[in-house]
């Protein structure tokens, strides 16, 4: 059953402080199905689950990789690597909390830091994002799916359909051929164009939003495949981009509501970046030791903050544009070392980018309308 939602017809001042008081203190919408209360005849596990439904979803997933990672770091003494390798468990005390919280993953933020403050290799940086999204969004994914968080799963499975190869076309066909410097922009151009969509979204007031996909058909299944087509791409050299290209798409074309798409993209995220280590690591086999190290000291605070993130509740969008126009404004100094040649190609690429958030946008308003 599709549940629309009716705009309120509040003040401005009144929308922010709502704005403001969902983002802190609302949890995610969970599914129909999912019993909230606890039934007379339920047992004692069953009585468990539902009335601490949050923390077994966080324990389960946070005690088997802290597990797994303290045996693994005594065998083969990771504790040594973080007199060197410090930099990155810091970065991702944040990156997994805003890959829990909102639709973006960890790797928006390890990969500006790595490649615009620490001046690591793109290839390097992408990497280690796949890699440490594959742990941190993994267990976010697991407290979606053990707490029965309302998803969009026919997002989920046509973006896969389409990511999957966009992620194997992106990386033999596309990666080689562009310099480090190229991936640098581009990375810059798609988030910035994701704080654009990010203002479309934020300024559309009185806008109906639905838990799911309504009238789901050919035409909206194909849009989800090319979709993840794009963003397996992007995810290929930048360690991300699938689930804000999905996000932005299921909000603004089709109408669903963050509380949807946020945990949609969480999972979405999650089962592409299993698949893009195992492509790297398995069939082309050259991950870099810089990527594994990062990772090795990373993983233990990634696994905890990712699935805090999801806890809290809701997408901040205010904070989300701010963030990723934060990250735009970083991208200049890039632009300024850049010659002519690569400062047409990034102008061009926002440009188009630009103008698709526009036309979806468009797209959005009439179909809302019909």
């Amino acid at each position: 059953m599709v549940t629309a939602t009716e705009p309120n017809n509040f003040s401005t001042n009144a929308k922010a402080v709502q704005i403001v008081a969902t983002s802190s203190h609302s949890g995610q919408q969970l599914s129909e199905n999912v019993a909230k209360t606890v039934p007379e005849d339920a047992d004692f596990l069953d009585r468990i689950l539902i009335r601490h439904r949050k923390y077994v979803a966080f324990l389960v997933p946070f005690a088997i990789m802290q597990l797994i990672w303290w045996v693994t770091a005594f065998r083969f003494n990771w504790f040594a690597l973080y007199e060197s390798r410090w930099q990155m468990p810091v970065v991702m005390f944040f990156g997994s909390t805003v890959a829990g919280m909102t639709s973006e993953g960890g790797g928006a933020v390890a990969f500006p830091v790595m490649t615009l403050l620490l001046q690591i290799d793109p290839s390097i940086a992408r990497d280690f994002s796949l890699i440490i999204q594959s742990a941190g969004m993994t267990c976010a994914m697991c407290v979606v799916l053990i707490m029965q968080i309302q998803i969009e799963k026919r997002a989920i499975l046509f973006g896969t359909m389409g990511s999957v190869p966009g992620f194997v076309l992106g990386s033999v066909l596309l990666d080689a051929y562009l310099s480090a410097a190229q991936k640098k922009m581009l990375f810059v151009s798609i988030w910035s164009s994701f704080a654009i969509a990010l203002f479309i979204l934020n300024s559309q007031h009185n806008r109906r939003t639905y838990d799911v996909i309504p009238q789901f058909n050919f035409w909206k299944a194909a849009v989800l495949v090319l979709t993840g087509l794009v963003g397996g791409v992007f995810t290929a050299f930048a360690g991300s981009g699938v689930d804000i290209c999905t996000f932005s798409i299921i909000t603004l074309l089709f109408r669903v509501s963050e509380k949807t798409a946020t945990p949609t993209s969480v999972v979405l995220m999650g089962i592409n970046t299993m698949v893009g280590v195992y492509w790297r690591a398995v069939w082309q086999g050259d991950v870099p030791s810089l990527a594994w190290e990062y990772a090795a000291v990373s993983v233990p605070v990634a696994v905890t903050m990712a699935p805090l993130g999801i806890l809290q509740g809701t997408i901040i969008i205010v904070m989300s544009f701010g963030f990723f126009t934060s990250i735009a404004k970083v991208g200049q100094a890039l632009i300024d070392d850049s010659d002519e040649q690569q400062y047409s190609m990034l102008n061009a690429n926002m440009a188009r980018i630009f103008m698709l958030d526009i036309i979806t946008s468009i797209c959005s308003r009439w179909q809302g309308n019909e």
